[in-house]
């Protein structure tokens, strides 16, 4: 009866220390991937000590991913602003070996801010922490995409093709191929965005991926005079989604360049009703009232 009661006892006790928090309790969660269960334990942790590193870094983790995984924007907002000031802190007191890792969450951390922000002010931020991240050795598949992606919305194109061709090396695909070829076009590179976008069409079993590509083609085809080949693959477009409101203005495009106004300005009205705020269209049709 004794030994039962004094097995009991100590069931107890070891129970307790089990749910009390603790680093250990964080590093079992974020072995389970129980990312709330982190974040909250983590806050109750720091109420104690607020600069500890290792708690600063699991919850700058954890608040990442479950911003990533927000249904609500603002719930979003909300997370990913506690991980970029978890993170940031614990940049402060961070050891060599975590230096490089806690960067590379950081840049992944502003490059999702700026994704869901209405102003994105936030790419800058991105490439300066991936690039620290690469800097100190950090080794992760995703960081030149991310640098790809980062460069591009700051305009950087051809560092921009430069991060994504590196990024081809760690994963090819057809996403990617795309990401250069719309950069090549950025900088009037027609042959080289031809030949990535001959690729995904070829290749491609993603439809959204092909419906893309071929607006893109056609539209560097109508640039180079090709009006024959951009019409095949604005149709083509059309084919697969008759809502692609760029595909009808760049029919239109065509149509004005053959002189037949009437005809544009009908593909235009139906970018317009596809896209109330299509910029080219609008401009279009009030230069042809």
């Amino acid at each position: 009866m004794l030994a039962a009661g004094i097995y009991f006892f100590h069931g107890l006790i070891n129970k307790r220390i089990h749910n009390t928090p603790s680093i250990t309790m964080l590093s079992d969660k974020w072995k389970e991937r129980d990312y709330q269960a982190v974040y909250d334990t983590s806050a109750i942790l720091l109420e104690k000590k607020p600069f500890n590193n290792t708690v600063l870094v699991y919850r700058g983790y954890a608040a990442f991913y479950l911003a990533v995984s927000a249904t609500e924007s603002q719930q979003a907002q909300s997370y990913i602003e506690g991980s970029i000031h978890c993170l940031r802190l614990a940049l402060m007191d961070a050891k060599k070996k975590t230096l490089g890792q806690i960067q590379y969450m950081l840049g992944k951390a502003y490059f999702y801010k700026n994704s869901i922000s209405s102003y994105h002010y936030y790419a800058d931020l991105a490439v300066e922490h991936l690039t620290q991240a690469k800097n100190l050795g950090y080794k992760a598949d995703d960081i030149a995409e991310y640098l790809g992606l980062s460069y591009a919305q700051l305009n950087m194109t051809m560092e921009s093709i430069a991060a994504f061709s590196e990024a081809l090396l760690y994963r090819e695909s057809d996403a990617l191929l795309l990401s250069i070829a719309e950069q090549y076009e950025k900088e009037e590179q027609h042959s080289a965005a031809k030949q990535y976008l001959f690729q995904i069409i070829q290749r491609s079993t993603d439809d959204s991926l092909t419906i893309k590509s071929r607006a893109l083609l056609g539209k560097i085809l109508l640039n180079e005079g090709d009006y024959e080949g951009a019409k095949n693959e604005f149709e083509t477009v059309l084919q697969k989604n008759q809502n692609y409101a760029d595909a009808h203005y760049g029919l239109g495009l065509i149509s004005e360049a053959q002189g037949d106004l009437v005809k544009a300005r009908s593909e235009w009205r139906k970018t317009l009703r596809i896209q109330v705020n299509h910029a080219e269209a609008l401009e279009k049709i009030q230069q042809y009232k």
